[in-house]
């Protein structure tokens, strides 16, 4: 009974702190969540305020009774949790769990896994805050009410694939993705002319250096852009004015949750779940300090720290200190931004977290560091044959400050700034002119989102929170709403009118690559379906403010404002009205789009929802007589843009490639995906075969390979019963038709001397006890 019990939710930090804590402390980890809403009857009783029923995991079993154990041999139990509200609500189910009293158990915080601060938080417990858990706790109802009513609208009234569910903050998610693309897709592309001179002049050195000015004005049309290079010819260029100023440019804060996730997205191409994993990591092991934050703030002690680092490594004129204000007012929780918790630590040893490490170290130095100072000119130069001006911009770097470790990263959708630096100029000199394009420019719709600037606009409208955007993303793409791919880009010719120092004006055609997109997120027509029906019949729960505005509500209940029953209750009334409407007279939603009639067959041709995804079909399903024909679309089709002659080239599979080994090689499309059939077998293509255009030659070898491979991993195969016993991974398993069964240790080493009647007790055995899937410890 010597020792204290203090519960965390992860090994890593388990570790790191009983390091700190010494013998006085057994250190014990929960693996996140300890208990959830049971699935029955959706885990709550409405009747009764909306009361929660939870549920100990079969996967948590173990870790509970082992938690039970070591709370009875200790003398007191202490609950370090994290200490956003999700931690404040595992201490709570601990203690609830555990037996222990929230009303004098101790229960202890910290932002950073060092040695003063755990110290710190052991001198300084508290209890449990009912107010953040509750906040917790309506989050996890209110989302458990949307999900279990709501997916089952979808169901009925889609149900085109199983899996398809909506919920609070996804759904809100998907509107934003599927309202861009319909954007994209309906943008009208406008052209105008830019035109561009280009001058010599002598910089400082007494070199001649080439320098560019930009016209008056963008110009609509090519023949006025003719007219205004016919002129300029024979015009005489003069310096008309010249204004010289100062300009500066400030550093950005220190990290947040979500403008860590948006910059490591930017510089290294990191995903918003892998930004996060590493993170975690990084805090766990004592490096960085709590990852799941809304707040700007730094403390005092690292204020001294920074000052330190920056005052000993540049000088003192490039410290200044800064304090930055969230733009959110409702930031939950005021606990510290992203930082290391030693600024004297540079990097770290381990490679996988090193560059999101010295991002965090790079961006809260940079923080704290003097503005850039730059002396910003503007020459306005003269044309002797017209009344226009052209406009030279340059920039020059007086100071670097911040600059000389971290420039802040930008979106597609940010100006670009391309002022260069201009050579010495004065008042009425004149200019040596090489030549000025007015150049062909079209005007973009706003880039699709990347994961990171769906987590900035998400932030924006105030929907969701920092420790909610990463799964938010996971569950979009895992339920087939989005997908996240690459587009290639397509060749453009752009006109181009040049005068040249001859004073003649050419014309020439440019070819440019335009459109090609990087790691994107598009959204699958049964995204597109969802979402048109989602924003039919439940407006509030598609509306961006009425979600923001939940959000808000959330924080009322974390500040003891709001009763969490009452703020459930408010919503739930009339969303389980619009439910039980819905159910009962909404029509069923097909996502259906006429393309227009086959000429060979004279019937209706339409693109739509099928049960394995989206297709186009020829003819009436009504028609008992001829079955209408389906096909599906390729990956990068869509139901809202494919068009009649696209569709008709979809019909063309199956496709008879001709004879391999005296039989017909066939390639289509199935459910699984493209593939080839050869003697009775089927073979799945390989990823780089396009079933619409691969050849025999190609399919010969590949058929070849498979059937050498699949020869290797037969053990014994039962051609009456259609059942083999295969080499797997893991050890000899029985396959039979698209079902595997699993082989125990004593069965997999005799193998191959199984019979038929063994092999089927074996698989009615293992149908009517399946073994029990071991979920993986994590957080939830």
């Amino acid at each position: 009974m010597s020792k204290n019990l203090l519960i965390v939710e992860s090994p890593a930090k388990a570790r790191t702190i009983e390091k700190i804590l010494g013998d006085d402390f057994d250190v014990r980890s929960c693996y996140g969540h300890i208990r959830d809403l049971e699935k029955d009857d959706m885990g709550i009783d409405v009747k009764n305020n909306y009361l929660p029923r939870y549920k100990v995991p079969e996967d948590k079993e173990k870790v509970v009774k082992e938690l039970k154990q070591c709370a009875k041999k200790s003398k007191e139990v202490w609950l370090a949790s994290d200490e956003d509200r999700e931690g404040e609500s595992i201490s709570w189910h601990l203690a609830e769990v555990l037996g222990l009293d929230p009303k004098t158990t101790k229960r202890i915080v910290f932002h950073e896994i060092t040695a003063p601060a755990i110290k710190k938080a052991v001198s300084n417990p508290r209890l449990i805050n009912m107010d953040l858990v509750n906040a917790q706790q309506a989050r996890r109802v209110l989302d458990r009410l949307v999900g279990f009513e709501l997916s089952p609208v979808l169901w009925k009234k889609i149900g085109m694939q199983g899996g398809l569910s909506a919920g609070r903050v996804q759904s809100v998610a998907v509107r934003l993705i599927v309202d861009r693309e319909r954007e994209i897709n309906q943008f009208k592309v406008e052209t105008s002319y830019k035109v561009e001179a280009i001058f010599n002049a002598k910089d400082i050195n007494g070199k001649p250096v080439n320098f560019k000015a930009d016209g008056p004005v963008k110009i609509n049309k090519q023949d006025t852009a003719q007219e205004f290079l016919e002129s300029c010819r024979h015009a005489k260029y003069t310096v008309g004015d010249i204004a010289v100023k100062p300009a500066k440019r400030s550093p950005a804060a220190p990290f947040t949750t979500s403008t860590l996730q948006q910059e490591a997205s930017r510089k290294l191409g990191y995903s918003v779940s892998k930004t996060m994993l590493l993170a975690q990591r990084l805090y766990e092991s004592g490096k960085i300090t709590y990852m799941r934050t809304d707040s700007l703030s730094l403390s005092e002690t690292a204020m001294v720290e920074i000052e330190k680092e920056i005052n000993s490594s540049y000088g003192q004129k490039y410290f200044q200190t800064r304090k930055y204000k969230n733009k959110n007012e409702s930031a939950q929780e005021a606990h510290e931004a992203i930082r290391p918790t030693y600024m004297e630590n540079h990097s770290v040893d381990d490679e996988d977290s090193r560059r999101l490490y010295e991002l965090i170290w790079k961006r809260t130095i940079a923080s704290q560091m003097s503005d850039a100072q730059f002396e910003k000119t503007i020459a306005k130069i003269n044309i002797s044959t017209n009344k226009d001006q052209l406009t030279a911009n340059g920039e020059v770097m007086k100071f670097d400050g911040f600059l000389k470790i971290y420039l802040e990263g930008k979106d597609e959708d940010d100006e670009e700034d391309t002022e260069g630096i201009l050579p010495p100029l004065t008042v009425n000199q004149v200019l040596d002119f090489r030549e000025m394009t007015a150049t062909e420019k079209f005007t973009r719709p706003s880039p699709r989102y990347t994961e990171a600037s769906l987590v900035k606009k998400l932030e924006e409208l105030g929907i969701g929170r920092p420790s909610t955007y990463a799964p938010t993303i996971t569950t979009i793409m895992k339920r087939n709403y989005v997908d996240k791919r690459d587009k290639e880009g397509v060749k453009r010719q752009v006109n181009q009118l040049t005068l040249t120092p001859n004073n003649v004006v050419d014309k020439k055609v440019l070819v440019e690559n335009t459109g090609a997109e990087k790691s994107k997120l598009f959204p699958t027509d049964l995204g597109m379906v969802v979402t048109d029906f989602l924003k039919q019949h439940f407006k509030d729960v598609m509306d961006y403010g009425f979600t923001a505005g939940i959000e808000g509500e959330f924080d009322e209940i974390a500040d003891g404002k709001v009763k969490w029953s009452t703020m459930i209750d408010d919503f739930y009334k009339p969303f389980h009205s619009t439910i039980e409407l819905t159910l009962e007279t909404a029509e069923r939603a097909k996502g259906e789009r006429d393309l227009g009639i086959e000429p060979v067959s004279g019937k209706k041709v339409i693109a739509r929802m099928g049960r394995f995804g989206p297709m186009v079909q020829i003819g009436d399903t009504s028609n008992e007589e001829e079955k209408p024909r389906f096909a599906k679309l390729k990956a990068d089709q869509s139901i809202e843009t494919i068009n009649m002659e696209e569709a008709m080239e979809l019909f063309k599979l199956p496709r008879n490639l001709g004879l391999f080994e005296g039989t017909d090689v066939l390639v289509n499309i199935g459910r699984f995906g493209p593939y080839a059939s050869h003697n009775k077998n089927f073979y799945s293509l390989n990823k780089e075969m396009d079933p619409y255009n691969v050849l025999l030659e190609d399919i010969a070898p590949m058929v070849e390979e498979k059937r050498k491979a699949k020869g290797e991993r037969t053990i014994k195969v039962f051609e009456k019963e259609k059942i083999q016993i295969l080499k797997g991974p893991y050890g000899p398993y029985i396959k039979q038709g698209l079902r595997n069964y699993k082989l125990n240790k004593e069965q997999q080493e005799r193998a191959a001397a199984l019979e038929i009647d063994e092999v089927k007790a074996i698989i009615e055995e293992l149908k009517a006890n399946p073994p029990k899937k071991v979920a993986r410890r994590k957080k939830a």
